[in-house]
């Protein structure tokens, strides 16, 4: 299995255990299930993005993401913020769900540091000092997509978890 199908598998998976279904007496009813604790064992926090390209646009909207976005991640990796960058695509056409065509996976250093300032504006005045080109071009980037959103994932270790009601 390759890792993008081992992406999207573990999406679904996610998405079928945010979203319990349940049938009552009275009435059909959707509820939320409550998020998942996060495991005390390792501080990194993941959030998965996904960006769904519109039709015809994927390598234009990758060369945007490399050219101006990636360099800012990198650098918040060089201080300390984030432990990596992965991006990914699906390896077919209509691959898993399919609702995305490019995926972002940052792994930050602890709970804070994800959801703490970025420092990112500092970031981009240092790295592109054409900023007023750098603005055109992140907005072409959102222009051409058709879906974007974020998945910050609480890691659940199935070794050490205790059954609910034990």
């Amino acid at each position: 299995m390759t890792r993008v199908h081992l992406l999207t598998t573990g999406l679904f998976a996610v998405a079928l255990m945010a979203t319990v279904s349940l049938r009552s007496g009275h009435a059909d009813a959707v509820f939320a299930q409550a998020p998942a604790a996060q495991s005390g064992g390792r501080a990194e926090r993941t959030t998965w993005f996904f960006y769904k390209v519109k039709w015809g646009h994927q390598e234009e909207f990758v060369d945007l993401f490399q050219k101006n976005h990636y360099p800012v991640l990198k650098e918040e990796i060089k201080a300390g913020r984030m432990t990596s960058v992965r991006t990914f695509v699906p390896t077919y056409h209509g691959d898993g769900r399919a609702d995305w065509t490019f995926a972002v996976a940052i792994t930050f250093k602890d709970t804070a540091a994800m959801m703490g300032p970025s420092g990112e504006e500092e970031i981009v005045r240092r790295l592109y000092p054409n900023h007023a080109q750098f603005l055109k071009e992140e907005q072409r980037r959102f222009e051409i997509l058709d879906a974007h959103w974020d998945v910050p994932l609480n890691e659940v270790d199935i070794d050490t978890r205790r059954p609910a009601g034990q």
